[in-house]
């Protein structure tokens, strides 16, 4: 998506002067803005206002962010929005818990917005590099399909969030080859975000709990492979 007047950011967190700050510099570069001051508002307008980015912070009143990531995340017509937390919290549960519900980016506050402006391009260059890649591949009995991610096994379809499908979509790309978290992280989430490599442990149990066990095994020591044989 290059034309940044067709995208849309949802900015939630209910401090106004976070509000304010993030709404006039997002306005500024170009894109169409709306605001929730609560997790409960922020999924009522993220279904209307069908955001392209949500920029959402994790304590707020009512509903936590990480919730509020969680419900948004279970929305079919969202599920290629793109999610950064922004939290004044820099404990490492805060951060497990909010990719572990589906984020695609975590800031720290206090904010900078042109360093924010520049983590929100990242996201869509990286988009668009992979909808250049073949839309689908048939390995063993899964057809894996980039357009709906959604996955084919024996007739029955099964529907991943958007890293969990990422990351089989990546190891099945690449059968036999075996990957570090590291080499995951950069990968599915990009050498400019931070993320513990726990998070690479979350999905890939997540995916084996919803397509078996038989796919991506464990080199101990090492890391993950698609098993081809």
């Amino acid at each position: 998506m290059s034309d940044k007047q067709k995208i849309r950011v949802l900015v939630v967190d209910d401090e106004p002067d976070i509000v304010e700050i993030l709404t006039y510099n997002l306005k500024k570069e170009g894109y169409e803005v709306e605001a929730a001051e609560d997790g409960i508002k922020a999924v009522k307008k993220a279904i209307k206002f069908q955001p392209d980015v949500i920029l959402l912070d994790i304590m707020m009143p009512q509903q936590d962010g990480v919730e509020t990531c969680r419900q948004i995340r279970e929305i079919p017509e969202l599920k290629n929005t793109f999610i950064i937390f922004l939290t004044a919290r820099s404990e490492e549960y805060s951060e497990v818990a909010a990719f572990d519900v589906g984020a695609d980016d975590y800031i720290t506050k206090p904010i900078k917005p042109r360093a924010l402006m520049s983590r929100i391009a990242a996201l869509f260059r990286r988009e668009s590099k992979k909808e250049q890649e073949f839309s689908q591949i048939k390995i063993k009995d899964l057809t894996i399909d980039r357009t709906s991610y959604t996955i084919d096994k024996a007739g029955k379809t099964i529907t991943l969030p958007k890293k969990e499908f990422e990351l089989l979509y990546f190891l099945a790309k690449n059968p036999n080859m075996v990957f570090s978290r590291d080499d995951l992280l950069q990968n599915i989430w990009g050498a400019d975000v931070f993320v513990l490599a726990r998070t690479v442990d979350v999905h890939i149990r997540k995916v084996r709990e919803k397509i078996g066990e038989d796919y991506i095994t464990t080199v101990k020591g090492v890391g993950y492979k698609f098993e081809l044989n």
